[in-house]
Formats: C-alpha cells, sequence, structure tokens
C-alpha cells in the first residue's frame, strides 16, 4: 500500500471552473437541446457582462441551450416568477434540467432543506447542479439572512448528488482568484479542510492591532473578536447520477 495522499491546495480561477462545469454538461447531453435553470435569477450588480450567467452559458454552450430565470420577483434575467419552490415545481417538469445554477440564494431562504429537495427533483439523469453559497460574509439581508454554509453542510442538503469540484471565491467585483482543496485528484469533504481555511483565509490581530485596525474603521466599531476572515464563499459543482 502506497502512503496515503494528502492534502492540496490548487489555485484556480472562477472562470476556469465554471467553463470546465459547462464543457461536461455540454459533453453529457450530446448533441441534443441543453436545458439550463437559473433559480433566483433576477440580476445583482455584481452579475455584468461576463458574470452574468445568461451570458456566460450562452458564450459557452451556444444556441443550443434554452435558459430560464426563476425569481420571486419580476426583473432583469427573469422568465418566470415564482412564489416559492413549490409553485416553481408545479410549473415546470421534474428531470427536466440539464443544469441547474444556485448562485447566493440559499443563504436567504428559511428552509434550504426543503429548497434543495425541490432542485434535485429538477435535475435529469447525469446533470449538474452549481451551487454558491456565503461561508464568511457580513449580514446582507435580501430580504434577510439566516445560513453560513461549508462544502460538507451544501452536500448534506445535496445528499442525493455526487461532488465533482468544490472551490472557494471572494466576494470583491471582478477578482476571478479561486481555490480548490483535493486529497490526489478526489474531492476532499471532512474536517480537514478547516485547517486549510484557517492556514490560507484567517487573520489572528494581537489585541493592539485589532484596536488598532477597528480605529481606523469608518464608523462605530466593537471589538469582539481578533480573529477575522474575508469575504468568502463555497462553490459546488455537483451531479446526479445517470
Amino acid at each position: 500500500m502506497g502512503a496515503p495522499k494528502q492534502l492540496k491546495i490548487v489555485g484556480t480561477a472562477a472562470t476556469r471552473e465554471i467553463a470546465t462545469m459547462l464543457e461536461a454538461v455540454a459533453t453529457s447531453t450530446g448533441k441534443r437541446k441543453i436545458q439550463v435553470l437559473q433559480v433566483g435569477a433576477r440580476s445583482h450588480p455584481a452579475e455584468r457582462g461576463e458574470h452574468h450567467w445568461r451570458h456566460l452559458v450562452a458564450d459557452k454552450l451556444g444556441k443550443r441551450t434554452k435558459f430560464t430565470g426563476v425569481d420571486s420577483s419580476a426583473g432583469a434575467n427573469v422568465d418566470i416568477v415564482c412564489a416559492d419552490f413549490a409553485e416553481l415545481h408545479r410549473k415546470l417538469n421534474p428531470q427536466a434540467f440539464d443544469l441547474v445554477i444556485c448562485d447566493r440564494l440559499l443563504e436567504h431562504t428559511k428552509a434550504p432543506w426543503r429548497v434543495t429537495a425541490q432542485l434535485q427533483q429538477l435535475l435529469a439523469p447525469g446533470a449538474h447542479l452549481f451551487v454558491r453559497v456565503a461561508w464568511a460574509r457580513a449580514h446582507h439581508a435580501e430580504p434577510d439572512d439566516y445560513w453560513r454554509m461549508s462544502f460538507a453542510g451544501v452536500m448534506q442538503l445535496f445528499d442525493g448528488l455526487k461532488p465533482v469540484s468544490l472551490f472557494y471565491t471572494g466576494g470583491a467585483v471582478g477578482l476571478d482568484i479561486a481555490y480548490r482543496v483535493t486529497r490526489g485528484d478526489a474531492v476532499e469533504i471532512s474536517p480537514a479542510i478547516g485547517a486549510v481555511e484557517q492556514g490560507l483565509f484567517q487573520v489572528v490581530l494581537d489585541h493592539e492591532a485589532n484596536r488598532a485596525m477597528l480605529a481606523n474603521q469608518a464608523g462605530q466599531r466593537y471589538p469582539l473578536s481578533r480573529d477575522y476572515l474575508p469575504t468568502m464563499f463555497v462553490n459546488v459543482v455537483a451531479r446526479r447520477e445517470p
């Protein structure tokens, strides 16, 4: 038996990871029409140009794609308005979509386990799912803010799917740097990822440095912690077995 494979941090880019996912979707669907669904699709200020999912999908998959944007409110990029996910499931055919995109939505849902159960029912056999959710971020009520989720937490919600790729991204518009954590070539979901996060992202300041940093911030700040994390999202690509 060989030595156990070590955790490996792989520098990458969000655009590269998404392009790889879209290539896999194209390969798995062959020559037929590709059905893509984005839930929570109403355009966000950060989703301009190349950051807009409809643009990304059209650019990579071309005219053989049908893109459907769904949201609870009308607006740009919204094709279907649904009040809740139960209504969405009634309006859309089950097992109809080759790619479902759920980007920065689950942290704003009161019962994400119900939402994810509905989403899994919309995936065709062999279909892909993309989820991006906040792991470290300030409170942002849109319309409210309920949850933070790790890779393991997201996969608990989608426990019927197989993880394909897991990667970290930041929150700044135009910042394309991303990181994957693997063990050999395999996707890694374990508590060991926490040690990687601590080494890569956590900033630990002594008391005086903490006070000095807070003193330079605009507005009132309370010195409650000397440990800080940057804005960070976890991104999960998963697949339903064929």
